[in-house]
Parts: C-alpha cells; sequence; structure tokens
C-alpha cells in the first residue's frame, strides 16, 4: 500500500438481492462472515442477502445488518489477499458502525446486536406516515439550509445528509418535507426526489431513538481504533470509547457530514478513497466532492483485483 488510502463504507440504501454473490464464490470467508452474524441474529441472513424478497432485506431492522455484514467480509477478504490496511476509515450513517468494527474498536458480534436495537429505536422513534426525507439534487446547500428554516413552520425540517456539493438531504415532519420539496422546485433544484423511507434520519425526531441508544452504548465494550475513524457528525477521529459513544449517539439526530469528511481525508494526504461495499454510491460521492482524489470501490473479484493493482 502507498499510505495513503481511506476505505469507506456506505450505508442504507445500497443494498440489493445477490450483492457479494461473485466474492462469496470465490473467498469463504465472504460467507463465513455472514454465518457469524446470522448465528447472532437468529435467521439466514446470507439466505436473505442472495434470494430476498428485497422487500425483507430493505426492511431497516434488516438492511442495517445485511450492510454491516457486507462491508465487513470484504474488509476481511482484502486483509486476507493483500495483508495490508488502509491508513484512515470512514462510513456513511450505519457504515460508521462497519468502519468501527474493521478498525477492531467495535467487537463484530456487538456490533451486528447493537445495529440490530438501533434499527428497532429509530423505527419507534417516529410513527408511521409521521416523518420524511427529500433529497435536493442541483442547489447551492446553503440555499437548502435557508429553504429548511423558511419552510419547517414550527415542524422539525433539518439537514440531514451533506453528501456532496449541490446534493443535500433533508429529514423532518412529512408535512414539512413536502413543503420544501414544492419550493425547491421553483427555487432552481435541478432535481427533487421525495425518498422512499419512513424514518427521517439524522434530524430532531431521532432524539427518542439517540437516549435509548445511549443507554445501549452503555452496556457495550469500546476500545482505541487502530486506524483513524472518521465520524460523520464532528468530522474528527476520536480514540477514546466515550468519545466514540457520544458521537454515534449524536449520529443520529445530526447530519452526516459526508463532504466534509472526504476534504478532510484529502487534507490528511490520502490520494485514494475505496468503497468497500455493494453498489458504487460513495465512489460517485468521492467524484464530486474532490476529482483529485482515486475513487474505486470493491465488491466482486474484479474490482478487488484492480484495487490491489493501484493501491
Amino acid at each position: 500500500m502507498l499510505g495513503s488510502t481511506a476505505f469507506v463504507f456506505p450505508g442504507q440504501g445500497s443494498q440489493s438481492v445477490g450483492m457479494l454473490s461473485a466474492l462469496a464464490q470465490d473467498f469463504a470467508i465472504v460467507r463465513d462472515t455472514f454465518a457469524e452474524a446470522s448465528d447472532i441474529l437468529s435467521y439466514d441472513l446470507w439466505t436473505l442477502v442472495q434470494e430476498g424478497p428485497a422487500e425483507r432485506l430493505n426492511q431497516t431492522l434488516h438492511t442495517q445488518p445485511a450492510m454491516l455484514a457486507a462491508g465487513v467480509a470484504i474488509y476481511r477478504v482484502w486483509v486476507e489477499e493483500s495483508g495490508t490496511q488502509p491508513d484512515f476509515l470512514a462510513g456513511h450513517s450505519l457504515g460508521e458502525y462497519t468502519a468501527l468494527v474493521c478498525a477492531e474498536s467495535l467487537a463484530y458480534q456487538d456490533a451486528l446486536a447493537l445495529v440490530m436495537d438501533r434499527a428497532r429505536f429509530m423505527q419507534e422513534a417516529v410513527p408511521e406516515g409521521m416523518g420524511g426525507m427529500v433529497a435536493v439534487l442541483g442547489m447551492a446547500d446553503e440555499d437548502v439550509v435557508r429553504l429548511c428554516k423558511e419552510q419547517a413552520r414550527d415542524e422539525v425540517l433539518e439537514p440531514a445528509n451533506f453528501n456532496s456539493p449541490g446534493q443535500l438531504v433533508v429529514a423532518g415532519h412529512l408535512g414539512a418535507v413536502q413543503r420544501l420539496a414544492d419550493a425547491a422546485g421553483s427555487a432552481g433544484a435541478k432535481k427533487v426526489v421525495i425518498l422512499p423511507v419512513s424514518i427521517p434520519s439524522h434530524c430532531s425526531l431521532m432524539q427518542p431513538a439517540a437516549e435509548r441508544l445511549a443507554e445501549r452504548l452503555n452496556g457495550i465494550n469500546l476500545g482505541a481504533p487502530k486506524v483513524p475513524v472518521v465520524n460523520n457528525v464532528d468530522v474528527k477521529t476520536p480514540s477514546q470509547p466515550e468519545q466514540i459513544k457520544s458521537a454515534l449517539v449524536r449520529q443520529l439526530y445530526s447530519s452526516v457530514r459526508w463532504s466534509d469528511t472526504i476534504r478532510y481525508l484529502a487534507r490528511q494526504g490520502m490520494s485514494a478513497v475505496v468503497e468497500l461495499g455493494p453498489g458504487r454510491v460513495l465512489t460517485g460521492l468521492t467524484k464530486r466532492i474532490d476529482r483529485s482524489l482515486l475513487a474505486m470501490a470493491i465488491d466482486d473479484p474484479a474490482t478487488l483485483e484492480q484495487a490491489m493493482d493501484k493501491i
């Protein structure tokens, strides 16, 4: 490794039925990683991931452990095949838990049970049909933030994900989200998409879930990461367990500062940002945030070989 590579892990939304099937054919550790998860979860996670149905895989309670297992599995393949580790790790929302597992700060078994509870806390925090999320593309971030303040009208309406310049996701009460969607279209947004989710993540409606998560984290042992993990909420790399737990709690009701995360990695001298997980969502964001970075993804044998050749 060149000493200038960060690995990043996607969150919910990147999952798909059949993901990692090609990688599992060549590397037994993929199936082994999912088997470990199945023992903890008390259902066959690999069969769900490979056969679906998609509706079940896309349920938050199943998506979060599935994405965690996928990221850990790919990382294990990388370490097994290359014998090297990256210089930094980061994850988008749920992906931060994957990064902490790969940094050996959080035990895999603990993380699986934790994200399943996290998903349940999130679902139970806001009644079905009360909250929503909308992606606004083609507007300056500050203009979307201003629209949030204008359209909130005593409801919650807050920036949830600063994904890349000109791509911001907003979360809050459903009525406020719909008002913002209408206003953004009139204000010049190139595209406005109401997201098909029932949980308004990363806004203050998640405060009740965050309180429950804080209690849950009290019973979890965390260690200092062996690879620095850039967190979502502060864009820092804390090493003390209590600091890491605090960031995970605040992440639930705070914005995911992904653009700032990629810029931080660039300032630390990273030349490559490699996405470990199904899909290419984070790879596309990296290219839009900083074109000087080599952006790659690993999710099958071919992309693994390409990455090993380049970094």
